[in-house]
Formats: structure tokens, C-alpha cells, sequence
């Protein structure tokens, strides 16, 4: 029985490794198009603010979902899922969030809340990347 789960869970990974590559590679389409959509149309090369917000959007997004594709490659190999990995996609889609807020938008609050968060993340990364150095820990990831 436990065979059969353990079959199931791995054609599960396979999949949704091949559907976040695919999700990775048609982002990646999106981003180009929109940019040079954006370039070629009057003004010629010339981006407005709200066009390089959407354009750092979803370069943001391409990075999230490489970051994801890295976490579930990485359980594949290793059925282990490293803490750095989702920190690092946490600041990446709150630094995405930050990048296309309005802020006139927002109810009062909101900023402070985002700010305690970005805090917090950089915190918590801080404190795994500084306890894994007193370890004397090797960065698995670089080695890659």
C-alpha cells in the first residue's frame, strides 16, 4: 500500500512540476509581449510609470514561480523542503505586492501591516541564515 502512495505522490510532483514550468515559460511569453508591445507603441521606447509598474509586476511573478519551481525540484530530489526557499518567495511576492500598490488606495493600516511583514520576513531570514553560519551549515543552494 504504502508503495502505491509513495508512486501517487511522485507522479503528483512530476506533474506539478511540469505545470509550474509550463506557468513559468507562458509568464515569461506574457512578460516579453507586454514589453515590447509597450515599446514599439507611441511614445517609442518610451514606458510610462504605470506600464513599468505592470512590467515589474510580472517580473516579479517569472521570479516567483522559478523560486517555486526551484522548492518542488528540490522536494523531488530530496523530499525536503528548504526554509531559505520560502522565505525568499514570501519577500519576493510581498516586494511584487509593495512595487504595484497604490497607496491612495489602502485603508489606514494597511502600510504599517505591509512594513511589520517585510520586517518579519527579513527577520526570520536573518535569523536562519545566521544560526546555519554558527552551525557551520553549507549552503546546499549555491551548490547547485
Amino acid at each position: 500500500m504504502l508503495t502505491y502512495l509513495e508512486r501517487f505522490e511522485r507522479a503528483i510532483t512530476h506533474t506539478l512540476l511540469v505545470l509550474m514550468a509550463s506557468v513559468v515559460l507562458l509568464a515569461t511569453i506574457e512578460l516579453a509581449w507586454i514589453l515590447v508591445k509597450d515599446v514599439l507603441s507611441p511614445p517609442f521606447f518610451l514606458l510610462e510609470i504605470h506600464e513599468l509598474l505592470e512590467l515589474f509586476g510580472l517580473f516579479l511573478m517569472v521570479l516567483i514561480g522559478i523560486e517555486l519551481l526551484h522548492s518542488v525540484k528540490t522536494y523531488i530530489a530530496r523530499r525536503e523542503f528548504h526554509l531559505e526557499t520560502v522565505l525568499t518567495v514570501a519577500m519576493i511576492a510581498v516586494a511584487r505586492k509593495i512595487i504595484v500598490l497604490e497607496p491612495k488606495e489602502l485603508p489606514e493600516g494597511t502600510l504599517l501591516g505591509i512594513a511589520a511583514l517585510v520586517l518579519a520576513l527579513a527577520l526570520g531570514y536573518y535569523v536562519m541564515r545566521r544560526s546555519r553560519q554558527e552551525k557551520g551549515d553549507c549552503d546546499l543552494e549555491s551548490k547547485e
